[in-house]
Order: structure tokens, then sequence, then C-alpha cells
């Protein structure tokens, strides 16, 4: 009995946290219940098809990798674009591989951005850092073209990056700051070119060449460049997520407009509301005060299920909603199952509680080999392992 008290007073709390969490917009983030303050979600994650945003597609160089490092090289390459996407603040962004033959690729999906050239130029640079010193041959370099040559500081070698302000001029530079090894290289490097210059080099080219006024041991530099704001913290979030591991070129550029989202929403949403008046019309037609019960337990699983979406959050897309009624529709056979074996006890000359518990009970392998086989489906599409 106790138990039972336990269970009922859970699912209370439950509904009654539920309908809280997904209360509209308009009642505002913050609930006050007596002492006690909470801050709720008050919007869903929106997906690209449903927000709007920006489709990318680009291939990967890998001339030069060998067969054997290819698809390690293209999921190195995917874990850097999502740090890069993550530091830069997208929310809910997706990064794919696809492998046709020798053809990589990468799929990027940045929900809410409109702006595909900065989408472009964050994702598409291979941000290869690299500091060079002075080289010593005047009359080589001006034959080679080679005034600096590389060293073995690169950017392998930072701890992190950020966005900092000239004391001086007030503009944005890019702060740096190196790990124990690459400070140990860069005062190496400061020491023995006190007086001469070092240039910092980003994926081949020159975007500082600082004169060295005396050595630098911290572990801290800065590149100063003609950047402005919103350049300064591209780089460092570049910075920050490291060098792409092979080269990548944009192939296919595409925006998803939110006004396609928003019909989409609502008819979605449309659709749903009339097939879960229709079920429940159902339930209560053929089965009486059970299926009232039934439609009960269905808004209560409605409402935990919208809740969920919020505080996780699950990025909402077509195909999910979609899964969502598929959902509801296993809810109800769930129901449909204890009430067609509940009848047969009946028949069968059983009292109600007897009938009850009898139905239950009979009814849960049926149920149980239902929602493991939904299970097994979603795990394989799901597809954690990266089958092919």
């Amino acid at each position: 009995m106790k138990r039972k008290k336990a269970t009922l007073w859970l699912i209370i709390f439950l509904t009654f946290s539920s309908i809280i969490i997904d209360l509209p917009k308009s009642f505002g983030s913050d609930i006050s219940l007596g002492f006690l303050s909470l801050k709720r979600p008050t919007e869903l994650k929106k997906g690209l098809d449903l927000q709007g945003g920006t489709h990318l597609v680009f291939s990967a160089d890998m001339q030069g990798i060998e067969d054997k490092d290819k698809d390690n090289a293209l999921l190195a390459a995917q874990t850097n674009i999502e740090k890069r996407v993550n530091f830069f603040g997208v929310s809910e962004a997706t990064v794919q591989t696809a492998k046709t033959e020798e053809d990589y690729r990468l799929i990027v999906e940045l929900p809410g951005v409109k702006d595909v050239n900065q989408a472009i130029d964050l994702i598409g640079k291979t941000a290869l850092l690299e500091f060079r010193e002075q080289n010593p041959d005047e009359k080589k370099a001006s034959e080679s073209g080679e005034f600096f040559l590389k060293t073995d500081l690169t950017g392998k070698d930072l701890k992190r990056s950020f966005v900092d302000f000239d004391q001086n001029t007030g503009s944005p530079v890019v702060g740096l700051e190196f790990n124990a090894e690459g400070a140990k290289k860069f005062g190496e490097i400061t020491t023995k070119n006190v007086g001469k210059l070092v240039a910092i080099y980003l994926d081949g080219m020159p975007v500082s060449v600082p004169k060295v006024d005396e050595p630098i041991t911290t572990g801290n530099a800065i590149i100063r460049g003609s950047f402005d704001l919103t350049e300064a913290k591209k780089l460092s979030v570049q910075l920050n997520a490291g060098a792409l591991p092979v080269p990548i070129k944009l192939i296919e550029q595409r925006n998803v407009g939110a006004t396609l989202g928003e019909e989409s929403v609502q008819k979605s949403v449309r659709a749903g509301l009339i097939g879960l008046c229709l079920v429940m019309a159902f339930m209560v037609a053929y089965y009486g005060k059970l299926g009232i019960l039934a439609d009960l337990a269905l808004i209560n699983y409605g409402l935990l299920t919208m809740a969920l979406y919020k505080v996780i959050p699950v990025t909402l897309t077509l195909p999910g909603i979609a899964g969502f009624l598929l959902s509801v529709g296993m809810a109800v056979d769930a129901n449909i199952l204890i009430f067609e074996r509940m009848k047969e006890e009946r028949r069968m000359g059983k009292s109600l509680p007897a009938a009850m518990e009898l139905g239950f009970g009979r009814a849960w392998d049926s149920i149980r080999d239902a929602n493991v086989c939904t299970l097994i489906t979603a795990f394989i599409l799901f597809n954690p392992f990266n089958w092919n």
C-alpha cells in the first residue's frame, strides 16, 4: 500500500512539474513557489528545418593522407569543426561525415545562422598557426623569397587563445597562452631573436610581424593586426579548436528560410492535435470509462515528453515531431493490449480487481517485446558507432 501511495505521489509531482515546464513563454522563466524560486526553460530547440539557418557541404582533400588514415582524418576534422561552432556559440549545430568511394565530405548544419560568409570563414579555414624567425642569410632570403624560416612552435603548443584589447590603441588583439612545452619554445625563440623580427603566420600568410625587444619567458604572446572585434573572436575560436587535419573545400551552400519552418511547425502541430483527438475519441467510444483513464494517461505522457524535450534539451525537427506522434500511438497500443486482456478475463467470469491484475500481468510480455523492438530500431537509426 505504501509503495502504491509513493507511486501515486510521484506521478502527481511529475505531472505538476511538467505542466510548469510546458507553460508558454508568456508566463516568464522564473517561477516562485513560496520561498522556492525556480528558473524553467521557456523554448523548444528547433532544428534547421524548423528554425532556418545555413547548410554547408565541404569536400575534404585527402591527398598525401595514407588510405588507412583517411577515415580517422575525416573524423578528426569533424571533431575540430564541432569545437569551432560550439566555441562560437552556435546552438544545436550538427556536423556529419559522408563517404562515397574516394569522396570524403563534411555536412554542416547551423540553425539560426543567416550570415553564410561568416559561417564559411569560421569553418573553412585550416587555421594552421606557425611562428617563424628571420632568415639570417639576407642574400639567400632575397633570392628565394623566404625571408622567414619555420620553427617547431605551432598552434599545437597553445593552451588557449582569447580576445583582448591593446592598451595603447584600444584595438582588438588575440592573446595567446602557451602550454609548458610551448612556453619553453617561445622563450628560446625570443631569446635568440632579440632585436629581430619574429613572424606569426596563419595558413601560410603573415598576420603579424613584431620586433622582439626582450626575451619573453612568461608563455604569453599577442597577435596584433587590422582586426575588428568579430575577426578577432573568429581567429580566437579557430586557434582554440586547433588546425584542421586536412584542407577542406566548400562545394555546396544553402540558406534554409525560417518562414518554411514556421509553416511546418504550425501544420505539424495542427496535424498532431487532430490525430491525438481522434485517438482519444476512439478510446472513449470503444472502452468507455477505461478509455477516459487511458486518455488521461496519454495527456500525462504528452506533458512529460514535452517537458523532457525542453529540459534536455532535444532539438525538434520534422522527423522528431513525426517520431513523437508515433510514440503516442505506441503508448495507446499498450493500453489497448491491457484493456483487451481485461475484457477476456471478465468474459471468463473474473471480478474487476482480478481482471485488472491479470490483464496488466498477461499484457506485459507483449508490451515489453514491442518496446524492446522499438529500442533496437532506435539504436540502429541512432548509429552510435558510425556504421556505413
